[in-house]
């Protein structure tokens, strides 16, 4: 294994959410992909679309960040790497069978137009599989509130039945939804390590991941910071 593989690993997965953010995700698009030609949006460098791939998909990766995405590049199963605009994406209708976004429509001005664009490239009876902030009680911590949502570029937050709302306009059916990081201590967490640990306190924090989780399977699945959700276009 490629040192550059090492660090990618280390990021994605030894993480306290993104390892069971995308990988839940994953999950629900299912353990074989062959035949199946998958779209992340906002992928950066490309590391949860190969693992599409290493999965049989025909996958791509888009994103503006080039270095991110020079770097996708040498990592093994690496997808398909283009340099575009998730607002304007440069594929023709139905492209895809499904589409992958991980956090990131959060962190657009029009959350909507995005969505557009994903509803656009996907087939009739293609999926999304996607997540994005919530951060249903931030405003109990306004100064974790405010700082996370500077430091990554928040511009709105979304629940289940927001992205409900914005997705039937677009002809997509939601199929599931789950919260991540579903108590108050668990979300407290999450604000705090955004804040002030970044992703070195996210990855110090995984060991902690076990017990997010089963404080999640707990408590009810109405509100977190993070939903994950399934939606199928007509």
């Amino acid at each position: 294994m490629k040192i550059s593989d090492v660090v990618a690993f280390m990021g994605h997965q030894v993480h306290v959410c993104r390892y069971r953010e995308a990988g839940t995700l994953l999950g629900w698009m299912g353990r074989d992909l062959r035949g199946r030609r998958v779209l992340d949006v906002a992928g950066g460098d490309g590391y949860w679309a190969g693992r599409a791939r290493r999965r049989g998909a025909d996958a791509v990766s888009i994103d503006l960040a080039r270095k991110k995405m020079v770097y996708g590049r040498t990592l093994a199963d690496a997808p398909a790497l283009i340099e575009c605009d998730a607002l304007r994406l440069p594929f023709a209708d139905g492209s895809f069978d499904a589409v992958l976004s991980v956090c990131a429509i959060e962190h657009f001005d029009d959350g909507g137009r995005s969505l557009d664009e994903m509803a656009r490239v996907l087939k009739p009876g293609g999926e999304i599989f996607m997540s994005a902030d919530v951060l249903s009680r931030a405003d109990a911590w306004p100064k974790l509130r405010d700082a996370h949502r500077s430091k990554y570029h928040v511009q709105h937050t979304y629940t289940h039945e927001s992205l409900r709302k914005l997705m039937d306009e677009r002809g997509l059916d939601l199929v599931r939804h789950s919260y991540q990081f579903r108590t108050a201590g668990a979300e407290r967490l999450y604000l705090s390590l955004s804040t002030y640990g970044g992703k070195v306190g996210f990855n110090a924090a995984a060991p902690l991941t076990p017990l997010v989780a089963l404080a999640d399977r707990k408590a009810p699945n109405e509100r977190g910071s993070i939903v994950l959700v399934q939606a199928r276009k007509r």
